[in-house]
């Protein structure tokens, strides 16, 4: 038997619920973003409110410090920021001696974002779960509008970056005016980042390909985390999706290229979180610092050249910067793989085999290279006796030839042991 207080109560949830959705529709229509939807979501409902994107990262919201201190105690922020969507769901978690909750934000099937809400001491009831329900659907409105917007704007930022890579966008000054319009500075000393999402063979996971459409999800997802972590390093920073990459302009003190390494560095960091909430592996391919508009189509070809050779020498999840590929720049140019195959199998010999025997040989050979055929020196690095290692040199000799005391095979044979890191199916 309901009681006329439980009544009362459960009329001014209702009336409260109601008067948050007409408030919240309200904000949409004239023109609010995810801020003012969280604030008064914190308001009405007197919480803390997160909206995040589907893998955690932060889009809008109303935690203080010490909210995020407590959050972060009960493990609910990653090291770099993201929260931890997969940890806290719509039954809630204890965060200290509160709750914490996160709804998806949907519309017509597509997960778009999170709705977190930290009530700090106390739990959440089942009225502020409907409240927020309600919320959420508000915000699946506003993104929605916010993404068909963005989607063109991307486009069109897109095809002028493009156009810039192509030398076709225009003079210096109608560029620089342009990239001001988008707000973007270009100019000052930068590096060009191409970053791809891993195929599965490259990032070692077992799993079938995925569709074009959960390939765009992801690829949109992808392209989001690096505008957003552009975004709150630098908002200057021209972040771009072109379809199967995101291409970013990093810039990079005047004079101070190590630092530009590790904004580099802390953006990769950034964007790859610790892998929760659905993030996809990626690798990274970064140019040598530009100076200038006219520098930026070679430094685009070498940001996509450090990310394939990279990928092909390293695996997925790699960051390759252009001037750490040494002579794998130059085989990377050779567009016969079968040809650098076949290099390879004529320098090397046996040696260039798909077995245990030619693996643990070509060490071995790599190990005397880089010591300069220094024996003793090669034992110890690999733990040998020095008669063993004898043996192995001797061993070597017979497949390859004098490649102790010929420099010109010895260069042959180090080219040969580069192409079968880079050259598919060596």
């Amino acid at each position: 038997m309901i009681t006329p207080a439980q009544a009362t109560e459960a009329t001014e949830a209702l009336a409260r619920i109601d008067a948050l959705h007409t408030a919240l529709t309200h904000l949409v229509l004239e023109g609010g973003d995810l801020g003012r939807i969280a604030d008064e979501v914190a308001r009405v409902l007197d919480v803390w409110v997160l909206v995040t994107s589907t893998d955690g990262r932060e889009r809008a919201g109303t935690l203080a410090e010490d909210q995020r201190t407590l959050l972060a105690e009960a493990g609910l922020f990653d090291p770099t920021g993201r929260f931890r969507v997969e940890r806290a769901g719509p039954d809630g978690v204890r965060a200290g001696a509160g709750e914490v909750r996160s709804l998806r934000i949907a519309a017509g099937g597509a997960d778009l974002a999170r709705l977190v809400c930290f009530r700090q001491r106390g739990t959440i009831s089942s009225d502020d779960v409907h409240a927020l329900e309600r919320a959420a659907a508000v915000a699946a409105l506003l993104i929605t509008r916010e993404e068909a917007v963005t989607a063109v704007e991307s486009k069109y930022r897109g095809d002028f970056l493009r156009d810039v890579f192509l030398r076709r966008a225009g003079d210096e000054q109608y560029v620089l005016e342009h990239a001001q319009a988008f707000g973007w500075d270009l100019d000052r000393p930068m590096v060009v980042v191409a970053a791809e999402l891993d195929p599965a063979a490259a990032s070692g996971q077992d799993e079938e390909p995925p569709s074009s459409e959960v390939r765009r999800r992801w690829q949109e997802r992808f392209s989001a985390a690096w505008r957003m972590v552009s975004r709150s390093h630098d908002s200057g920073v021209p972040s771009v999706d072109f379809s199967s990459e995101v291409v970013t302009l990093v810039p990079v003190p005047e004079g101070a290229a190590d630092e530009g390494g590790a904004l580099v560095r802390q953006m990769v960091e950034a964007v790859a979180g610790d892998r929760g909430g659905g993030r996809r592996p990626f690798s990274v391919g970064v140019s040598r610092v530009v100076s200038s508009l006219a520098e930026l189509p070679d430094a685009y070809g070498q940001a996509r050249r450090a990310v394939e050779v990279g990928r092909r020498v390293n695996g997925g999840r790699s960051t390759t910067w252009f001037d750490q590929l040494g002579v794998h720049r130059l085989i990377a140019l050779v567009p016969d793989s079968g040809e650098l195959r076949r290099f390879a199998r004529d320098v090397l010999r046996e040696l260039a085999e798909d077995t245990s025997e030619a693996a643990d040989l070509r060490e071995t050979l790599q190990v005397l290279l880089d010591t300069n055929f220094n024996v003793a020196a090669a034992a110890r690095l690999q733990f040998f006796h020095y008669n063993t290692m004898r043996y192995r040199v001797g061993k070597l000799e017979r497949i390859l030839g004098p490649v102790a005391s010929d420099p010109h095979l010895r260069l042959d044979v180090a080219v040969a042991l580069r192409v079968l890191e880079i050259a598919p199916g060596g």
